[in-house]
């Protein structure tokens, strides 16, 4: 769309408004690209806000704008094509961005979004240690409500991009979408690809003016007295082109800003939701979780994670020279060394801390793991290729590796005792609860880490044998606020100064170290031992019992009377329903998971062996599982907390039986509900017009006593009631021998007794003969059923 230049920015803003609701999305990409080219960056300065918040949608999650995150080439290929290409780095939308910033125009971005602990530091009036809120907030003005940030145009961009996978989490959804292939998350790889590359450089903004060049952020004057507790340093770009003007700046000097503030607005708007001090007041059961991530939001931080390992991994080696290293190393070479310990270390060990902690206790935590994972295995995303070996042998971890080992300790070490506390609390029968545990021990395996992970262990807890002056240095929080090429400490030569101050920063002076290798975490690694053991008996039986209802499902065994149906008992298992190939696969990722255990803390192998002989005969003699663990008192049986962790883990369980007046349990779906209450009342009658008949002839000690008993009473019942955790009742009622005839209610009855009469009708037998051979059948086989068994009464099933 092109009109004149004469328009003003009001009407151009009326007019794109109105194409918004009239005009199809290519179209109006088509028209938006057409305006961002003709139009001066003096009247594309008015709709730009507009612009990104009809793309991102409003801070406030109302207006949903494009709607990336849903988007996706299956379902909306041509919108999906049209709108990666209007965003991309070197597309239109970029093009306004940097038509704007050569004007150095600003754009207010309220604080009351920005993520909890910089919106209180702000607040608070204490400037943030992040360089990425210098010199940028700003008092509102008269008559305004609240605080700002003055953002130049990339910025703004890009804190909207951000932030639009936090605060448009509740948008609807019509079908399914895959967060890994929605245009979102392939923009998030497009902008850390382009702008933190790992190979060549930055790639410079288009411009329209080959010879000029797009300004950095100038310093502007603080509008609000703040204190800070980070130290201000000059940015990237005005150390390296202070003393220059900026048409003749080197490229890569000037536009590494934007590799820097592109980094920073992501860990900030996905990572910093947290500190330490608002995680250590959530560690209490009172206090209310202020911001919960999702696992879209989990895969693109993993997406993050793994670029920079691939970014950092590219740095060129080291000159053997000091004097040639300062002076070749380039901006995004300095920067790729320091990118993981400064900006992203601290920010991601909080966000996991608080995930293993918070998230549910079920499958979707695989997305926090694989993060984590992605995280603690740098060597993955190496440039060099690992050699090909036809020995399916793992990969021994490079002892090159061993420094980040150690300045990442905690995340090593801490976040395992964490994960062995979530899967103590979890049902390792399930598949996926399963795999979680292999993926772990499978990764903690891989030779020479445990031993690189122990040697970082033991360089910690040396004795600190310094100089005051040292210490006091090292152990100081260390800044984490400005460039990155600003006053980093000198290189600390002793691995172990370097391993305490790694720890000291994110815990603080006072913490306690857990040993990942001492007694404590080992006796919880024996306990996951044990119930890794005990699961994989439980999905043995849970296997064993499926194979024996498959092959008791026949065509003829729909018809049979199953005792389940009318007592109430359910000795079923949700677990039932993964199948028998998921059941092998538990067992095969929980055995290995087991080896990987050993491998790792060298596991005694006759204490192991002793264990798992242990779970197997956790069953009674007749192969059934035992009952929870619990104590027998006068009001029946009372869980120990033992028996409370089998329960919830699955291990043990009680059968679920209905335990009052059989003939009063709720009406199934496989009955008829209009028989089951004329039958109900047809055999009220009869056994209040018989019963003393019935009481007379069931205390006869002949065969028609024995008979009668067999089917009018139900001895079971006092049986049933031992294998329930209710109290028991001393006033319950003795129900005597009674009739029932709720059996002839059921479908399943009902059908079968149709299907014999329509047979009999093929041999010429009426209704009335096919009934009296039904009775006399029944009879002989009732009387041949007294001989041996006075249990079962099939007339109820």
């Amino acid at each position: 769309m092109a009109g004149p230049h004469l328009q003003q920015p009001s009407f151009l803003l009326a007019t794109l408004k109105a194409d918004c609701v009239n005009k199809p999305f290519v179209q109006r990409c088509h028209d938006l690209e057409t305006v961002i080219e003709e139009f001066p960056a003096k009247e594309l300065h008015g709709i730009f806000p507009w612009l990104v918040e009809s793309i991102f949608g409003s801070l406030d999650g109302i207006i949903v704008g494009w709607n990336l995150r849903c988007l996706q080439g299956r379902t909306n290929p041509t919108e999906y094509s049209v709108a990666l290409d209007f965003l991309d780095p070197s597309g239109p939308m970029m093009k306004l961005v940097y038509k704007l910033q050569a004007e150095e125009y600003r754009y207010d971005f309220p604080v009351s979004y920005l993520p909890g602990p910089v919106k209180a530091s702000i607040q608070e009036q204490v400037l943030p240690e992040c360089s990425l809120y210098h010199n940028k907030v700003q008092f509102p003005s008269s008559g305004g409500l609240g605080l700002n940030l003055a953002l130049n145009p990339f910025e703004y961009y890009m804190f909207y991009f951000a932030i639009s996978l936090i605060t448009q989490k509740n948008s609807p959804v019509t079908h399914h979408v895959s967060p890994s292939n929605s245009a979102y998350f392939i923009l998030v790889d497009t902008y850390l690809k382009c702008f933190l590359p790992t190979e060549g450089s930055v790639l410079p903004p288009p411009s329209s003016n080959p010879g000029g060049a797009i300004p950095s952020p100038t310093p502007r004057s603080p509008a609000v007295p703040f204190t800070s507790y980070g130290m201000h340093h000059t940015s990237l770009l005005k150390r390296h082109i202070a003393h220059q003007p900026s048409v003749n700046a080197d490229p890569a000097s000037q536009e590494i800003w934007r590799s820097e503030t592109l980094l920073q607005i992501f860990v900030e708007m996905w990572l910093h939701h947290y500190s330490l001090e608002m995680y250590q007041k959530m560690q209490s059961p009172h206090v209310k979780e202020s911001f919960k991530p999702t696992e879209e939001h989990v895969l693109v931080v993993r997406l993050l994670v793994k670029h920079l390992h691939a970014f950092s991994n590219s740095l060129k080696p080291e000159p053997l020279s000091p004097s040639a290293h300062s002076h070749t190393a380039s901006p995004l070479e300095e920067f790729k060394r320091v990118v993981i310990p400064r900006f992203v270390q601290e920010k991601l060990y909080i966000f996991l801390q608080h995930c293993f902690g918070h998230w549910p206790l079920d499958a979707s935590f695989r997305a926090v793991l694989e993060m984590w994972l992605s995280y603690l295995q740098p060597w993955r995303y190496a440039p060099e290729k690992p050699p090909q070996s036809t020995e399916p042998l793992p990969r021994s971890v490079s002892e090159k590796w061993a420094a980040f080992i150690q300045e990442n300790l905690l995340m090593y070490t801490k976040l395992f005792v964490g994960f062995l506390n979530r899967a103590l609390r979890t049902d390792l029968v399930s598949p996926k609860n399963a795999l979680m545990v292999f993926r772990v021990a499978k990764v903690f395996a891989q030779p020479n880490l445990a031993e690189m992970i122990l040697k970082g262990e033991q360089l910690f807890l040396e004795p600190e044998l310094v100089i005051p002056h040292r210490q006091h240095r090292l152990f100081m929080t260390p800044t984490l606020g400005g460039s990155f090429l600003s006053s980093w400490p000198a290189t600390i030569t002793d691995a172990s100064f370097k391993v305490k101050s790694h720890v000291y920063s994110l815990e603080g002076q006072d913490f306690q170290y857990k040993q990942m290798f001492g007694t404590e975490v080992r006796n919880l690694v024996l306990k996951l031992a044990q119930l890794i053991c005990q699961a994989q008996q439980t999905a043995k039986s849970i296997s064993d019992h499926s194979a024996e209802t498959m092959a008791s499902q026949s065509f003829f065994s729909w018809f049979r009377f199953t005792p389940s149906e009318m007592n109430g008992s359910y000795t079923g298992n949700d677990l039932d329903e993964i199948g028998q190939d998921s059941i092998k696969k538990t067992d095969e990722y929980l055995e290995k998971a087991l080896e990987y255990l050993c491998q790792i803390f060298k596991l005694n192998e006759a204490q192991l062996t002793q264990m798992m002989m242990k779970c197997g005969t956790a069953q009674d003699e007749n192969g059934k599982k035992q009952l929870p663990d619990c104590i027998e008192s006068k009001d029946g049986l009372i869980l120990t907390p033992l028996g409370r962790y089998q329960i919830i883990n699955g291990l043990r369980r009680f059968e679920v039986q209905y335990q009052g007046d059989t003939e009063l349990q709720p009406i199934r779906s496989y009955e008829n509900a209009t028989l089951v209450r004329l039958l109900f009342r047809l055999s009220s009658v009869l056994n209040e017009r018989f019963a003393d008949q019935m009481d007379v002839l069931c205390s006869r000690e002949d065969f028609v006593g024995r008979l009668c008993r067999y089917h009018l009473t139900n001895p079971h019942l006092i049986q049933k009631i031992r294998y329930s955790p209710v109290v028991k009742d001393g006033t319950s009622q003795n129900w005597g021998p009674r009739i029932s005839l709720r059996f002839l209610a059921s479908y399943r009855t009902l059908i079968s007794l149709l299907m014999i009469y329509f047979i009999a009708s093929w041999f010429y037998i009426g209704p009335v003969g096919c009934t009296f051979i039904i009775l006399i059948g029944y009879f002989l086989y009732a009387v041949i059923m007294t001989f041996f068994c006075e249990g079962w009464k099939p007339h109820e099933h």
